[in-house]
């Protein structure tokens, strides 16, 4: 049994330590936004707030919490950066099969919250590691600036 913080809520989960935090989400807790992608932390589908931070949990053991952790996955993502972001991907249609948008999302959020202005490097940067199958990255780039814009 481990507990979890997940979107602001403590949670009691049944499973062995070395499951990845995806499954947990996924299988257990009904979250479905994060994807599986990779299993390897690859393509980031999977990605989550931890701590504030974005970070893929398809290899994130639930053991590495510690029950100390804060999780937050598409479904708790909330707060004025997040409406903008979510808000700049509807608008610019930014998504095609929308595979890989909630990572994107959660990556595009971390990233305008710990960069507000970021140009176009920094963008890449931080979203280098989010993969588009159907290669919408133009569209994400110029949806982190809008929201960044909307947030002067």
């Amino acid at each position: 049994m481990a507990a979890l913080n997940i979107n602001g809520k403590t949670v009691e989960v049944k499973a062995p330590p070395e499951m990845p935090l995806l499954w947990v989400l996924r299988d257990l807790l009904h979250l479905r936004g994060a994807k599986y992608g990779c299993g390897i932390a690859q393509c980031r589908a999977c990605t989550v707030h931890l701590n504030g931070e974005a970070t893929p949990s398809c290899v994130l053991p639930i053991a590495a919490l510690d029950g100390k952790a804060q999780v937050v996955s598409i479904e708790g993502l909330k707060g004025r950066v997040a409406e903008a972001v979510q808000a700049a991907w509807v608008e610019l249609d930014v998504a095609q099969c929308g595979y890989c948008q909630a990572g994107q999302v959660m990556g595009a959020v971390a990233l305008l919250r710990r960069n507000p202005k970021p140009d176009d490097g920094a963008i890449d940067d931080a979203m280098s590691a989010h993969l588009c199958r159907c290669g919408t990255y133009p569209r994400i780039r110029a949806a982190i600036h809008l929201a960044a814009q909307r947030l002067k």
